[in-house]
């Protein structure tokens, strides 16, 4: 066998490509050759090519040294025509003979030498077959008329004085400028706007022009007035101008003819120019020209990514950006691929903006677009996807695209993208801030069904009204003569706001006490609400972590206030001002806020109340005595600094002290036991886990049909199960991955088995294996594919027994030719539902917030048409939030997911805000972190009388640390409104009284044969046929006896407090909104806790391989 080493010596661990070129003293005796290839072929004319044209650096240096020849031989010209002396005479020869000196001409005979010289060689190269197109061309052409007369006068001394126009060499020296330019662009590699161009070569054009009839009047008019140069001059720039004074003129034919020349040239030529520049001006004003680099970096500027910009997410954007203060000085750069629209423009026309708010058409994809937008010195990029677009998920794809190019571009640009569909997030998690707008949606509306106006308490959180201004006649609502829409109003400036503690007047005194003492303490004396905080050394924010976590120094502190505590003064208050006692009482229902909140956007003045320690048992803590009443609790435990476990009443969810309650007939009739843990499987990649009920084993599909009766069921409809609880009905279009997130909030584990709602999907059309599969482990969900425009399905469904019924906006409708038609279909079928089913709860998405007037319509309504006027005021006087007062959106019955965009615009001031509005709906748990909930004022409530009493009750108690209150009122209408009310009563119907209709026997039969008398065709569903006609036959038969309950339910109005003022008399029927503590917190190590799935394989398993 052949040795292979010894066959083929191993290269040296140094041997380099050059050494094989160049060669190596150590390989002299080997036989390799050297072999050498060329691109091109390997010829002189080839080499001077590449010298000459090709090369782009030296190519440049001979144009340049081109441009300065011909340069010098115009020099050249002017300086011989101020040497000479005007000759006396008329002759001709005058204009064919000229005075040169020895040095001139030897100096222009060396410039026509090189400059003839190197004519010929870069012809020479550039030749491609046709002599007579290198010859006929007119550089050429004027090239040799300026030249070879100067090389003839070499062999022939005669000549020496002959007249060259020289001055014409400046048309050659503009074509060299032309070439140049172009040159200078390919050796930087950047490509300079065509704007710049057309105007260098406009005046260029305008300059050659004039230096040419300049030298053409001065020399033909030797033989007339002998004109010098400057006198030249003024003739041509008064000629030029349409002016002709007349003073001087050409006497000579020749020379007028050469004006009449020159004015034809001059009127072919410049009209061109100017309309080829008028045309790029145009374009570049559709396109936005460039940002340019002095700027980027000298000044701070944002960009802003959009498929397509209309002018509500423009003013949207603007008004939440730049309402912050420290903002005013940034720019903001759009970057657009279309055209912009009419609307926008004259928007950005507006001084306002148009000194901030730059405008570029390009695409996110071309680095030569992000490079105009100086996207690499942005303070920030904003990402939007298009939500009107039919097909979603190609407008993730592209919103997909532009963060990956952007992030490709700029690395070290803070990325703030907005995705629309959930399983597309894991492609962008490297983005800072990432909002997912299904996400945000499907869990608003869950909870919007557990607790009420959950949607307008966020959007309040995360908008910035004017409720923080300094003059109150400024502040949304505060002209308004009712009292509501004033405290309304005001409230809704609270904000969420971040100090750390050691920094803070606020809070720094609470160092070493618990977080509810804290909480209670600073609202008592400051009217801020503590809702979270963050460690130091740790990124996760927790709410409300309970009264046994201990307030350090270094902890970040998240509050709900006015304004931030930087922008805001302290008064203290003596104690020994008695006249000021009585301010802290209630003074009927128009009492404002007892502290002197001052708020604007610079300072904040706040009266400090008495903060002195009051008895327990002090009067106004205690019980007032009704008659022989029994007084149940003499007063309210005070907070106590650090947290004693045997006061704490919390409540351990993990058992569900709430299923020992029940009957013995509910534990009966009750078979299905429900377990605690995280869901098995996930329907995307990228979902949270979180702690549901769930059940022991997953329903099967056909299960999962409410309308259809399977093997192992023979129920057809939501009445046959017999629900205990009302139903929570979600109409939507298709079962999307962010559905999901709607479930998840109704099935956590801290929600009471007892109070679970079963949540029924109405689908147009029918879900996927995956989603299936997702939701057969959670207790009581069901689906139906219907459609809430027939009224067979929505029975079916059990609307009649629904307690909420939530609207979804479609997707097939997001898109129409008009685009606040979009909403049309929604508005309509919500409204028959509305007029149909009074007593019903609607929850309504919407895509345009300002078709929210329109839900729950009413033509004769004076309360809403005042509310019209009402929200016309305060967009007049430029609130971001003008829609705040209509009652539906008040009342949280109506919800536009674009209201959520700034959330992601406030994320650039306040990082923390996208990370809060997941814990408070349900998107994120953190151990140890608490969770939104409610609680209602009853009559056996009201003894607490104050919301700082109900305060320091839940503090010393349960450890709930309330943010809010959600207050309906009695709506006072006129006669003719009551009258309308009455007229729309008559063709709606209640609960209860449908329940009296069903026929006894036609019940015993439903139950019996339910199996066989129902099926998925309407034609086969005789007893629903027979209740639809009973139903439209008895809307026409309804009297006035209904009019009292629709009255009840049409002549109220609901609004939001958000932290309101200790002194805030509660009222019955108050929701209050709470952050209740996370009560797995609490729990000993022997307990149950969050690792314990009732899927300890298969559970653990299907989460490690959806998540990334």
């Amino acid at each position: 066998m052949v040795d292979l080493e010894s066959e083929v010596p191993p290269l040296p661990p140094r041997y380099r490509f050059r050494d094989l070129l160049l060669g190596d003293q150590g390989w002299q005796n080997d036989d390799r050759v050297q072999v050498e290839f060329y691109m091109n072929e390997n010829t002189f004319k080839e080499r001077l090519k590449l010298f000459f044209i090709k090369n782009q650096r030296s190519s440049l240096r001979i144009r340049l040294f081109n441009f300065s020849l011909k340069l010098l031989s115009c020099f050249l010209y002017i300086i011989r025509v101020l040497l000479e002396n005007p000759s006396q005479g008329n002759e001709w020869s005058h204009i064919f003979w000229v005075n040169r000196s020895l040095p001139l001409w030897g100096l222009q005979v060396s410039v026509a030498l090189i400059s003839l010289f190197e004519t010929i060689l870069l012809g020479y190269l550039s030749y491609k077959g046709n002599i007579w197109e290198q010859i006929l061309r007119i550089p050429f052409i004027l090239e040799v008329i300026n030249a070879v007369p100067f090389i003839i006068s070499i062999f022939w001394p005669s000549l020496r004085n002959l007249f060259v126009p020289v001055f014409l060499n400046c048309w050659l020296a503009k074509h060299a400028l032309e070439n140049m330019i172009n040159d200078l662009h390919r050796a930087i590699q950047r490509t300079q706007s065509a704007m710049f161009n057309q105007v260098l070569i406009l005046i260029s054009t305008l300059l050659c022009l004039i230096f040419t009839c300049i030298c053409g009047i001065q020399h033909l008019e030797r033989i007339g007035k002998k004109l010098n140069l400057f006198d030249s001059l003024y003739f041509c720039i008064v000629t030029f101008s349409t002016v002709g004074f007349g003073d001087v003129t050409p006497e000579t034919w020749s020379s007028k003819l050469f004006v009449v020349a020159m004015i034809c040239v001059a009127l072919v030529v410049l009209p061109i120019q100017f309309e080829q520049l008028a045309y790029l001006w145009m374009e570049r004003q559709k396109s936005g020209g460039n940002y340019s680099r002095h700027r980027a970096q000298t000044e701070k500027h944002v960009v802003l990514c959009v498929s397509s910009l209309k002018i509500d997410l423009l003013m949207d954007f603007l008004n939440e950006f730049y309402a912050h203060p420290r903002l005013q000085d940034y720019y903001v750069v759009i970057l657009c691929p279309t055209e912009m629209d009419v609307q926008v423009r004259r928007v950005l026309q507006i001084p306002m903006w148009s000194q901030r708010v730059i405008y570029l058409q390009g695409s996110a994809l071309k680095d030569q677009d992000l490079l105009r937008a100086k996207m690499d010195d942005a303070e920030a990029c904003f990402i939007l996807s298009s939500r009107c677009e039919v097909d979603r998920t190609s407008s993730d794809h592209q919103t997909i695209l532009r963060a990956w190019a952007v992030k490709d571009f700029a690395p070290n640009c803070p990325l703030y993208v907005q995705i629309l569909k959930p399983e597309n997030k894991f492609h962008i998690k490297f983005a800072d801030h990432v909002v997912c707008e299904e996400e945000f949606k499907y869990a608003m509306l869950a909870l919007n069904c557990i607790c009420p106006a959950t949607s307008t308490l966020i959007t309040l959180l995360v908008h910035t009204s004017r409720g923080q201004c300094v003059c109150f006649c400024c502040r949304e609502g505060q002209q308004s003569p009712e009292q509501w829409q004033k405290m309304y109003g005001r409230c809704s400036g609270n904000e969420v706001y971040h100090i750390v503690l050691e920094e803070s007047t606020f809070f720094a005194e609470y160092e070493g006490k618990s977080f509810t003492y804290a909480s209670f303490h600073a609202h008592k004396k400051f009217g801020v609400c503590l809702i979270g905080i963050r460690r130091e050394d740790n990124k996760n924010i927790l709410l409300n972590p309970g009264p046994r976590y201990i307030m350090s120094a270094t902890d970040i502190c998240f509050y709900i206030n006015i304004t931030k505590e930087e922008n805001s003064a302290f008064k203290n208050h003596d104690h020994q001002k008695k006249s000021n006692v009585s301010r802290s009482f209630y003074h009927g229902p128009s009492r404002l806020p007892v502290h002197s909140i001052i708020a604007s956007m610079g300072t904040v003045a706040i009266d400090l109340q008495d903060t002195s320690c009051r008895s327990a048992s002090g009067p106004t803590l205690s019980l007032p005595s009704e008659g022989n009443k029994e007084v149940r609790r003499p007063s309210i435990a005070p907070v106590l600094e650090v947290a004693d476990t045997s006061s704490l009443q919390t409540c351990d969810l993990l058992s569900d002290q709430s299923e020992d309650e029940t009957t013995p007939d509910e534990e009966m009739s009750s078979n299905v036991e429900y377990a605690k843990g995280y869901p098995p499987y996930s329907p995307y990649i990228g979902s949270s886990p979180t702690f549901c009920h769930l059940l022991h084993e997953k329903v099967p599909f056909c299960c999962l049909r409410l309308d259809k009766s399977c093997q192992h069921n023979y129920y057809e409809d939501a009445k046959a199960y017999g629900f205990k609880n009302k139903l929570i009905i979600v109409a939507a279009e298709t079962a999307g991955n962010g559905l999901y997130n709607f479930i998840v909030p109704l099935r956590a584990y801290y929600r009471p088995k007892k109070e679970l709602n079963p949540v029924i999907l109405l689908l147009d059309n029918p879900p996927d294996m995956h989603f299936l599969d997702a939701i057969c482990w959670f207790p009581m969900v069901y689906y139906m594919v219907g459609s809430i425009d027939n009224l067979d399905d929505l029975l079916r469904c059990g609307v009649t027994f629904a307690a909420n019924m939530v609207v979804v906006d479609k997707e097939s409708t997001m898109s129409a030719e008009e685009d606040y038609m979009a909403d049309a279909k929604t508005i309509v079928n919500v409204q028959t539902l509305f007029r149909l089913f009074s007593s019903l709860s609607i929850i309504t998405e919407l895509t345009h917030p300002a078709n929210m007037r329109f839900m729950q319509f009413r033509a004769k309504d004076c309360y809403s048409l005042a509310l019209s006027k009402l929200e016309k005021k305060e967009r007049e006087r430029g609130s971001n939030l003008a829609f705040m007062f209509r009652l539906p959106f008040a009342a949280g019955r109506v919800f536009s997911i674009s209201m959520l965009d700034t959330l992601l615009y406030q994320s650039f001031v306040k990082d923390y805000m996208i990370s809060i509005t997941r814990l408070l709906l349900g998107l994120d748990t953190t151990p140890g972190s608490g969770f939104l909930c409610s609680m209602k004022i009853t009559e056996d409530d009201l003894w607490i009388r104050t919301y700082a009493r109900l305060y320091q009750k839940l503090c010393s108690s349960t450890g709930d640390v309330p943010i809010g209150i959600y207050r309906t009122e009695s709506q006072k209408l006129t006669t003719s409104e009551c009258r309308e009310i009455a007229s729309q009563s008559q063709i709606s119907i209640s609960v209860e009284e449908w329940e009296d209709t069903k026929d006894a026997k036609e019940q015993g039969h439903h139950r019996s044969n339910h199996r066989n008398s129902t099926s998925s065709d309407q034609s086969d569903h005789p007893l629903l046929r027979r209740k639809s006609m009973q139903w439209a036959r008895r809307l026409s038969r309804k009297g006035p006896k209904h009019s009292d309950e629709m009255n009840d339910h049409q002549s109220t109005l609901s609004y939001i407090l958000i932290n309101p003022s200790p002194d805030t008399r509660l009222e019955l029927n108050d929701v209050v909104y709470l952050i209740r503590p996370d009560p797995l917190a609490y729990l000993p190590n022997g307990e149950p806790s969050r690792k314990n799935s009732i899927c300890n394989t298969t559970g653990q398993d299907s989460r490690e391989e959806t998540q990334l």
